[in-house]
């Protein structure tokens, strides 16, 4: 068994990161390590521990989520960033991945389905919920498609990746459809951020809208979680 994805809990509220702190070590894939009252504590938290993953509130006092998010990936480029907020409005959800986010869940996700996230994205998978996710979309699906061919440095199997990867799919969904491992998915998922010159998969789900690859009703909705 690997070792338990280590946590920091990053939120103004005391009672609430206690409670996350209740729910998240009942899961032994999970090791909560910390908690932070602000953005700027986050960060140094960071500097001075090896965290996994900072599960970010967007409001809080001082630094906020999305200003600490990119101060996070600075500091320790290793750790990922799950944002767990209130609020689903689209310049938080656009602002959190555009900041460098892996995921975006609301505070009434369920505790399985948010332990479940945080230990996909540790993984490097991503996690968006899906009023978050439909909110996302509507900031980039009106885009002119551009000249040439977007996915010219992808092979084919590559380029069947990518689309289900721009429709959300996890990798577990992506073995199933392509019958692959999914350590064979792993390889190709690099393959292909590398091949487009991206961070991680929630950027390849903008950049396809982005450059019209993925229209409305392809799916997206249909797999909002990575």
């Amino acid at each position: 068994m690997s070792d338990p994805v280590s946590v920091l809990l990053a939120d103004d509220q005391d009672l609430l990161r206690d409670a996350l702190a209740t729910v998240l070590d009942a899961d032994r894939r999970i090791r909560v390590v910390g908690g932070v009252r602000d953005g700027a504590a986050a960060v140094e938290h960071v500097r001075a521990h090896r965290i996994d993953l900072v599960l970010m509130d967007v409001r809080m006092p001082g630094m906020d989520g999305i200003t600490a998010t990119p101060e996070v990936l600075r500091a320790s480029p290793a750790t990922r960033v799950l944002v767990l907020t209130t609020f689903d409005l689209d310049e938080y959800v656009f602002a959190a991945v555009r900041a460098g986010a892996s995921g975006f869940l609301t505070k009434d996700t369920r505790p399985a389905e948010l332990a479940d996230a945080i230990v996909r994205v540790a993984d490097g998978d991503a996690a968006v919920s899906p009023r978050a996710a439909a909110s996302l979309l509507r900031h980039v699906r009106h885009q002119v498609v551009p000249d040439g061919d977007p996915l010219a440095a992808l092979s084919p199997r590559e380029r069947e990746v990518f689309r289900l990867l721009a429709r959300g799919a996890s990798n577990a969904e992506i073995g199933r459809r392509l019958f692959l491992t999914e350590n064979t998915v792993k390889t190709h998922v690099r393959a292909v951020l590398a091949g487009l010159g991206l961070p991680d998969r929630i950027q390849v789900v903008i950049w396809a809208y982005e450059n019209g690859l993925v229209t409305p009703g392809d799916g997206a909705e249909d797999h909002p979680s990575g």
